[in-house]
Order: structure tokens, then sequence, then C-alpha cells
């Protein structure tokens, strides 16, 4: 069982790593970020409401006092992290969105100083440090010739949505906490980003694109909506429920690998020797987190 939930938040950045698939699918056939968004959270929304129903309805219920949770969690979080990386991607190799996005630990690291008094210790300092430098490598900006995609906006947005995500880990653990299930945690944050994005659907795209060819694209729109929203929250928002966030969100950075791998797959985006080691660079500088302060200081004097 303990294997599994670490597996767990491990698969979630595997299928977060395959939003640029989808995401530039649906922008080719005219759909612009807002609507991609939008549709992805109506069926997240819709497939977790019909299973809360069959499942445990006991698990639609909350307190009018926690409400708090799950609009921050999914206005602040989903929403802005929805928005920030699917900016990226269409700015960014895959490789590189993902890499940026999974900066979020560092982002916890700061917000939990600021929140619980956690002291900034040299152990993320260290890691910090590391980090930065594997961004700077994986985005090409030192390659003249690199074949990865790249843009200052795009890097600066996508920095954002990493804000986002480890925003997002935060308040999902308070909701923890306090003993609400991840379907429940999962489910109300989603709702909350429906609520803010139906306004800002483009129906006719949406139409458009399904009445292009129905049955294709309504699945490639149903499995978009659960590789990307209903899955890798659940399994990610359950993981937290048992194993610390910070540990979480270091297991759910294997995302650059599988979005590099996504992009060489589907979009012959064949990465360079520098963006394979800045992409290396950064899972080792989050891994490193885990490790007790000590050990990663004894760790790089030895170096």
């Amino acid at each position: 069982m303990k294997q599994l939930l670490y597996l767990m938040p491990i698969i979630s950045g595997a299928m977060w790593g395959s939003a640029g698939i989808f995401v530039r699918k649906l922008t080719e056939q005219g759909m612009n970020s807002y609507t991609v968004v939008s549709v992805r959270v109506i069926l997240a929304v819709l497939i977790l409401a019909v299973w809360l129903g069959i499942y445990d309805r006991n698990l639609l219920k909350i307190k009018l006092k926690d409400l708090w949770i799950f609009v921050a969690g999914g206005v602040v979080g989903m929403f802005g992290l929805n928005i920030c990386y699917n900016f990226a991607i269409s700015e960014l190799s895959l490789s590189l969105a993902a890499v940026l996005l999974s900066l979020s630990p560092v982002f916890v690291l700061f917000m939990a100083a600021i929140l619980f008094k956690e002291k900034i210790t040299s152990k993320k300092v260290i890691c910090m440090t590391i980090a930065i430098a594997g961004c700077v490598l994986a985005s090409g900006v030192l390659e003249s010739a690199s074949t990865m995609r790249w843009s200052v906006k795009g890097i600066i947005v996508g920095i954002i949505g990493a804000f986002f995500y480890g925003l997002y880990g935060i308040i999902s653990k308070t909701a923890m906490e306090r003993g609400y299930h991840a379907f429940t945690t999962t489910f109300y944050c989603l709702f909350m980003v429906m609520l803010v994005v139906i306004p800002l659907t483009n129906w006719k795209l949406v139409t458009n694109v399904v009445v292009a060819n129905p049955i294709k694209m309504s699945v490639f729109l149903v499995i978009h909506s659960l590789c990307t929203s209903v899955l890798p929250y659940i399994l990610y928002t359950f993981s937290i429920r048992y194993i610390d966030a910070g540990m979480a969100s270091i297991l759910a950075s294997g995302e650059p690998v599988a979005a590099m791998i996504f992009g060489v797959i589907f979009f012959s985006e064949i990465p360079t020797v520098l963006s394979v080691v800045g992409i290396v660079l950064v899972i080792v500088a989050l891994a490193l987190l885990s490790m007790p302060e000590k050990n990663v200081v004894n760790l790089i004097k030895c170096r």
C-alpha cells in the first residue's frame, strides 16, 4: 500500500506531462486556451458527479466554513495552473514547459516558510540553485541552434504556473487534514473552476470541433479530461493525505521526462544534450529536497 501511495504522484506527473498532446491537437482544430481548459474541466466535473453519485453521495457534502478552501484551490490553484501551462505549451517545447512546472516544490518551500514559519535552509538554497541552472540549460537559451522552442514570456508564465501548482498542493493538503476525501476535494475544486470558465467558453468553437468528427473528437475530449484532470488530480490529492506534500510534488516531478518523451514521439521535438542535462538537473534538485539537510550539504562538499 505504501509503495502504491508513492506511485500515485508519479503517475499523476506522467499524465500531466501528456497535456501538451491534447492542447496542441485542440489548438490546431481552432480552440483557444480558455476553451480547451473549460471543456476539459466541465467534462471532468460531469464525470466525477456521476461517479460520486454512484460511489458515495456523502462525499458531496462539505461544510460552509470550508468553502474557501475549494474556491482557493480551484479558482486560484487549478485555474491559474491550467491557463499558465496551456499558454506555456503554446510558446515552449513540451519538455521545457513541464520543467518549469516542476519547480512547484520550490514555491511550496517558500510558501511554507511564510505561512508556517519554516526555515529556508542551505539544502533548500542548494536545490533552488541547481533547479534554476537546469531550467536555463533546458530552455535552449545557451544554444544558438537549439531545436527547443522557447520565448521569454513563455518561460515567465510557465514559472507562474509552477507557483499556482504549488499553491494547489498546499490548499489540497489543508482539505485532506480537515477530513475531506480526495474525490471531494478534486470535485469541488474543479467545480469552482467550471463556474469561472463557463462564461469564457466559446461554444461555437467547441461545436465546430465536435461536428467535424463527432465520435472521434468526443472520445478525444473525454480522454483528455480523464488523463489531465480527473485521474491525475485524484491520485495526487489522495497521495498527499498520507505522504508529505513536498514529497508528493517531488515524485510528480517526473512530468518533464514524460513530456519530453511525448514531445519526441508526437512532435519530433528532439532534445539536445544540454536540454537533457537541464531536465536531469531539475529532477535531481527536486529529489535532493527529500534528503536530510546534512546529507545534501555533505554530498555537495564531496563533489
